[in-house]
């Protein structure tokens, strides 16, 4: 295919030339009724550019198929089967591609790290979760994901369940054996879901984890936003095989997506695809050549610890994606979500995530050797002055296994039953009815359904007291939990 073109972008340049005047949405009608203070800190392309498919980029009927080329190009450009733009974010993408696998009282099998949103789905569709735990580091204080033995073992536990949810790569960049789990999957007939939100960059480098498609997953998810150069909510979910019928998959999206697409997210998803066709191993290649210029830097940083491939080992992660450093400050006696209010107070960085051990930063094509330069010198200051810092007292962080807890209800049931907010105190024992999600990253501590213990007390609260911010929760300060009703 010619990946020179870029079919919504070409759309709306031919939009722009014959001077189309639009009697329908969007209201600001590109942008001549948008307040000027607007148009002067978001520019007037933003509003330029924000046109309908329908009537604007395409005519009634679709007859050019603009949104259908680009999405052509884009399966080709990583060898999918099929592929489809998401104007959403991956967490509607993640929901489609589990309701086209699963259905209401089904089981799935999901991977305990999955994101908030995955736990969303499992409550919106009434998909029976199946959890598969993860291999917990007892020194790092992270999780690694699910290795192929652990999901074959599931499956003959519940022979019944319809595929298999798989998180790869993780927040901290640890990546799964797709491949391995994928064999297994299908050795029982089933569809593996890759959710691979942190993977867009991974099929355009040899020297980056392999991708899901390659590795033979049945459906992959990824936030183009995250690791690309889409703007915020671009998501694209790709099939291959015939586990998955794409017209299934296709009707869920539109079952769960809006009806008004935004032409910008589409137009960047264009663009991206055509710039890592034509320039992407090169720029990439730029990309982890300067991570590593990062990681050998940091290495030399005393009281920093930087996670590298050790974590590659059996019972650890399969592999890393070299563009994500891990930190660990704990040895500055801060925590890290004091190192990323400093950063972002004294260095004006924004980590991309942060918990009780560590940070953690994503470089990607974006960043060049100003931006690498900046994160080194203030890790050095952070290092350097992390003993002024206030000293807090510490988390209680979970043993391993800590955080498997026991299910007494499904997600749905819980989240939909009748309630009672309690100290925190008395909601031992109790089964909580809402997701608690610290975030970043946002993976549930306590998912609806699940019945709470004192470790997980311990570790919420001493954690709120710490800096962790768990926004999702009915309150977040966490002094009391929702619960279902005796």
């Amino acid at each position: 295919m010619d990946h020179s073109r870029a079919p919504v972008l070409e759309a709306l340049e031919e939009f722009r030339r014959r001077g189309d005047v639009a009697y329908g949405p969007p209201g600001h009608k590109q942008g001549r009724g948008a307040d000027p203070r607007v148009v002067q800190v978001v520019g007037e392309g933003v509003f330029a550019s924000d046109v309908l498919t329908l009537n604007g980029l395409d005519d009634r009927r679709e007859s050019q198929g603009v949104v259908g080329q680009a999405e052509d190009l884009m399966a080709d450009a990583v060898g999918a089967g099929r592929t489809f733009f998401s104007t959403c974010g991956s967490s509607l993408s993640v929901k489609a591609a589990m309701i086209s696998v699963a259905g209401p009282g089904e089981k799935l099998l999901i991977s305990r790290n999955a994101h908030k949103s995955v736990i969303a789905g499992v409550i919106v569709s009434g998909v029976e979760p199946v959890w598969v735990h993860l291999h917990f580091d007892a020194d790092l204080h992270l999780a690694h994901p699910p290795e192929p033995e652990d999901v074959r073992r599931a499956l003959r536990e519940d022979p019944d369940a319809k595929g298999m949810l798989l998180i790869s790569p993780t927040d901290w960049g640890t990546c799964a054996d797709i491949a391995g789990v994928a064999a297994v999957c299908h050795e029982f007939g089933v569809p593996l879901i890759v959710d691979e939100a942190w993977g867009a960059h991974l099929p355009f480098h040899p020297d980056l984890p392999a991708w899901g498609m390659d590795a033979g997953a049945d459906v992959v998810v990824t936030s183009v936003h995250k690791m690309g150069a889409a703007i915020e909510q671009s998501s694209v979910f790709h099939v291959q095989g015939e586990l998955v019928d794409p017209d299934v998959l296709k009707a869920r999206e539109d079952l769960l997506g809006t009806t008004s697409s935004s032409s910008l997210v589409y137009l960047t998803l264009d663009g991206w695809r055509r710039q890592m066709v034509e320039q992407g191993e090169e720029l990439l290649g730029a990309a982890i050549e300067r991570a590593g210029r990062v990681r050998a830097a940091v290495e030399g940083i005393e009281g920093l610890g930087l996670m590298g491939r050790e974590v590659v080992r059996p019972q650890g992660a399969f592999d890393l994606d070299p563009l994500a450093l891990t930190i660990d400050v704990r040895a500055l006696g801060v925590s890290g979500y004091q190192a990323g209010d400093w950063l972002r107070t004294a260095c004006h960085v924004d980590v991309g995530s942060a918990d009780a051990c560590r940070i953690g930063v994503r470089l990607t094509h974006g960043d060049d050797d100003a931006t690498k330069a900046l994160l080194v010198e203030s890790l050095r200051r952070l290092a350097a002055e992390a003993g002024s810092l206030e000293r807090r007292a510490p988390t209680h962080l979970p043993q391993p296994g800590a955080l498997e807890l026991r299910n007494a209800m499904t997600p749905r049931d819980a989240f939909f039953a009748r309630t009672e907010q309690v100290p925190i105190a008395e909601a031992v024992g109790r089964v909580v009815a809402e997701l608690v999600s610290p975030y970043p990253p946002g993976v549930p501590v306590l998912a609806p359904g699940e019945v709470v213990d004192q470790q997980v007390v311990d570790y919420l609260t001493s954690g709120v007291a710490a800096g962790m911010l768990v926004p999702d929760a009915a309150d977040p300060s966490v002094r009391t939990l929702r619960v279902v009703a005796r």
